[in-house]
């Protein structure tokens, strides 16, 4: 099969030819139809090679897309064979590539009205962004800060937060960005960089009674979204985009009694039953084409992916690119 492949740290991608793998106990061989690419994707390929990072040669890719064409011993994969499926990889083995074997339980089975474009883009953005949602309500948050904001995941929050009448302060990095989020319809609208930004951010969260603070950054933004933060809220801290450690006051979170939580979604979603889950994931599925719908830049074949990531990394919130590993079930004229 072809596969995007990285041989060494910091390199380019390439396109080789290697074997297909194949499914063992529990897992499940997919042809693979489109992948996207994520920004925990190019944290990825940032750390490949390293210590902590995954071994060299990888293929990339985090999600996508394809059909389930053999499965290993075991009747869950079974049942999955010839079904339409979103999927996930988090090992070298990634989705950047004409076939993929993954856990069965990393697939989702899709409904026959769910257009493979939007199919790839799933797991990552849309579920997160639909657990926070439900972290919110069930935490009987009256509204939530996210920071990102301009983010695909960002835009999903704020639509869903219309969707479900939570209020959502969404805080962004620029002006510019500051513009594409009211746009967007958002009401409440921080630049993280802007003046008095501590200040503004406290008074609109006492304010709102936002008591949920959805931490993308991490480093010295943690330590300002704990100063803002009315009494008793809980800080999920879901990426690390500052690439810095985060630094808490320990008697400005005891005064305030602050929580703060890592939030990883596998981890989040290991709590649900199988039911709670197929609910949980058909929901999902339901608002693809409208709240939880990822806007498409660009389409193209596996063998542009360097070009895609150098797209991509250049404005990071005009579009998703997607790797199109079959032509046949998604175009490559968008």
């Amino acid at each position: 099969m072809k596969a995007v492949r990285l041989n060494e740290p910091g390199g380019r991608l390439t396109l080789k030819e290697i074997p297909v793998p194949h499914p063992t106990v529990g897992q499940v061989l997919v042809r693979m139809a489109a992948a996207p690419i994520n920004p925990s994707d190019l944290g990825m390929l940032r750390k490949a090679g390293e210590r902590n990072g995954e071994a060299l040669p990888l293929t990339p890719g985090i999600e996508g897309c394809g059909t389930v064409v053999a499965a290993g011993e075991g009747l869950l994969g079974a049942l999955f064979k010839g079904r339409r499926v979103a999927c996930a990889s988090r090992t070298g083995g990634g989705t950047w590539a004409e076939y993929l074997v993954t856990s069965v339980r990393s697939c989702i089975p899709l409904k026959k009205r769910v257009p493979w474009e939007q199919a790839a883009m799933l797991i990552v953005n849309p579920l997160s962004a639909l657990a926070f949602i439900e972290v919110a309500r069930h935490g009987k948050h009256r509204a939530i800060v996210n920071t990102a904001a301009a983010s695909a995941l960002g835009g999903m929050l704020l639509r869903l937060g219309k969707y479900y009448n939570l209020p959502v302060i969404h805080v962004v990095r620029r002006e510019d960005q500051v513009e594409l989020v009211r746009q967007r319809g958002g009401e409440h609208v921080l630049n993280s960089n802007g003046p008095d930004f501590g200040e503004q951010l406290g008074a609109l969260a006492a304010r709102l009674e936002a008591t949920l603070f959805l931490d993308a950054i991490g480093g010295e933004m943690t330590g300002r979204l704990a100063g803002a933060a009315p009494f008793g809220s809980t800080v999920l801290i879901y990426a690390g985009l500052s690439r810095q450690k985060s630094s808490i006051d320990p008697s400005l979170a005891q005064a305030k009694n602050l929580r703060f939580e890592g939030w990883y979604l596998p981890n989040w979603m290991r709590h649900k039953n199988l039911l709670q889950t197929l609910l949980f994931t058909s929901k999902a599925q339901d608002l693809l084409g409208s709240e939880l719908r990822s806007p498409i830049r660009s389409c193209l074949p596996l063998a542009e992916a360097q070009q895609g990531l150098e797209i991509y990394t250049g404005n990071m919130t005009a579009g998703k690119i997607l790797l199109v590993a079959d032509s046949d079930a998604v175009s490559t004229d968008v």
